[in-house]
């Protein structure tokens, strides 16, 4: 296991690299795996390229061997949270409804919270039900930047040669 750690402009994110998948991102240099050796591998080496790519809207999609660990329940709900699209937001009920299970928007919540690769799993992407952003583990600050590099990028293409 392998973790590198990258400079951003909100600070340091560390990435871990287990046999050949992005397994975990940790925004806090205190906490992360003791075991893991640090060492830039070319898997971490290109995640943090596309981090940096993504940062500077430049980069929509992620194209990276990802394996989070957790229960089935949340391997569906973090498989859903990879489906909403670059520039939008999903509400933990919509997800529990696409995860077959309506009522469990809490659940989704928890599932959300325990994203061990937040970023390149977009949970960043999930609101509350009013519309308000509510929990990330990176901070509400870094979660409303990340909305916001989207949304700019995205009005950027979408007005692209309509002369506005």
């Amino acid at each position: 296991m392998y973790i590198y750690f990258y400079e951003f402009e909100f600070g340091k994110l560390g990435i871990v690299d287990r046999d050949d998948y992005i397994t975990n991102v940790y925004f806090s240099l205190d906490d992360y795996p003791e075991n893991a050796q640090v060492h830039e591998t070319p898997l971490l080496k290109r995640a943090g390229q596309q981090l940096a790519s993504y940062f500077r809207g430049e980069l929509k999609e992620f194209s990276l061997p990802l394996a989070p660990e957790g229960s089935d329940f949340m391997q569906k709900v973090w498989k859903e949270l990879q489906e909403i699209p670059y520039g939008q937001t999903a509400t933990y009920k919509d997800i529990a409804i696409k995860v077959g299970s309506p009522k469990a928007a809490r659940a989704v919540g928890l599932a959300n919270n325990r994203n061990p690769i937040p970023i390149f799993i977009p949970c960043h992407r999930v609101i509350g039900s009013d519309g308000s952003l509510v929990g990330y583990r990176g901070g509400l600050d870094l979660k409303e930047r990340l909305l916001d590099i989207e949304k700019e990028k995205k009005t950027t293409i979408l007005n692209m040669g309509t002369g506005k």
